[in-house]
């Protein structure tokens, strides 16, 4: 439980100002609906969020100390107030071209026209978060892993990834099927967005391999010593930040939009958000501490298999609406299905072994 000491402390104090905000709009019918609102908002994010904090373990998981705890506070920022308050602020500012004050005006005293403007541009958003974690998935089942759990699939799909470009040849031919959805009107901001998801997940690919030479270099050049690996340790914490942050806007974009279908209050969505958002965060440092992925070895596979059916609800709802329920307990399902398979193996291991002896 130590994990989570912090997020109940957070969860109290974003409980109170959301008990405050609601009573102070609505007396204690506005304090009781509000507090609703903020726990179903913050399940939500949790719910949608699992498969992320798996993720993010297996990225994390050969990062040290120094890095786990800017993870936990410098990038818990980035993630609340970043991705759930400022983006969506940053979006409507652009689009409907006002001025960022004027848009938090409009978000505090004028939130249905807020939510209204911010909708109008969601084809737009789910094209871009879709087409990135898209891009993660397909990555993830082309590469010739040593451990498969579909395996009449996955050696399959790792052949074709041995094919230069793969990932990026399907997902463009995703969004091309996308684009064909959208209306006349967005067809062209969709194709855009889609393409910018490509590219910020390239430019990372990028800037990780660019670090990874430079580091090699410095091993080789320094004989490994102690200063070189601290660098490599540092660069290497950088683009790893980095990734899990664009990682976790990805995910956020589902879980910002499916908020304004529940309220129009910026202020409730932020507090019932946030506490999803650390509770997380702290799920990630909770797995990697207690060695869980190795653990479940199919664990890391069915939070893939998840976030490839997010990226494509999130593709279908340019012209589809598809519910957040469903978004959820899809994602549930395969961790759960994950969880149950790598306790199966487990079992079969230990027979195996015991059979031996």
């Amino acid at each position: 439980m130590r994990h989570f000491y912090l997020d109940f402390i957070f969860t109290a104090i974003a409980l109170a100002i959301a008990a405050w905000w609601g009573y102070s709009h609505g007396g204690m019918g506005g304090l009781i609906t509000t507090l609703s609102i903020t726990a179903i908002l913050a399940v939500m994010e949790i719910s949608l969020s699992f498969d992320n904090a798996v993720v993010n373990a297996s990225v994390l998981k050969g990062w040290d100390e120094f890095w786990k705890k800017i993870f936990l506070t410098v990038g818990i920022l980035i993630a609340v107030f970043g991705m759930r308050l400022v983006f969506p602020i940053v979006i409507v500012a652009v689009t409907a071209d006002l001025g960022m004050m004027q848009v938090i005006d409009l978000a505090l005293n004028n939130p249905e026209e807020y939510s209204a403007r911010l909708m109008a541009h969601h084809a737009e958003i789910s094209a871009f978060g879709g087409i990135f974690l898209l891009l993660v998935f397909l990555n993830f089942i082309f590469d010739d892993k040593e451990v498969h759990w579909f395996d009449w699939l996955e050696s399959r799909l790792a052949k074709l990834g041995k094919v230069d470009a793969m990932s990026v040849f399907v997902a463009l031919i995703v969004l091309m099927i996308s684009v064909s959805w959208a209306t006349a009107e967005q067809a062209g901001a969709v194709l855009i967005a889609g393409v910018w998801g490509i590219l910020v997940y390239l430019g990372v690919q990028v800037i990780s391999g660019m670090l990874e030479g430079d580091l090699e270099e410095e091993l080789d050049a320094q004989g490994n010593s102690t200063g070189a690996a601290t660098s490599a340790i540092m660069k290497g914490g950088i683009i790893g930040f980095l990734y899990l942050e664009v990682l976790d806007a990805s995910f956020s974009f589902d879980g910002v939009i499916g908020a304004f279908a529940i309220t129009n209050d910026v202020i409730v969505i932020m507090l019932g958000l946030a506490i999803g958002a650390m509770f997380v965060r702290s799920m990630t440092i909770f797995l990697v501490d207690k060695g869980t992925l190795d653990e479940f070895i199919y664990l890391e596979h069915g939070a893939h298999y998840a976030i490839g059916a997010l990226a494509v609800i999130m593709l279908l709802s340019v012209k589809f609406h598809v519910p957040e329920l469903i978004t959820g307990l899809i994602g549930i399902a395969f961790i759960g299905f994950a969880l149950w398979a790598s306790l199966k193996h487990r079992k079969l291991e230990k027979a195996k072994e015991a059979h031996l002896n």
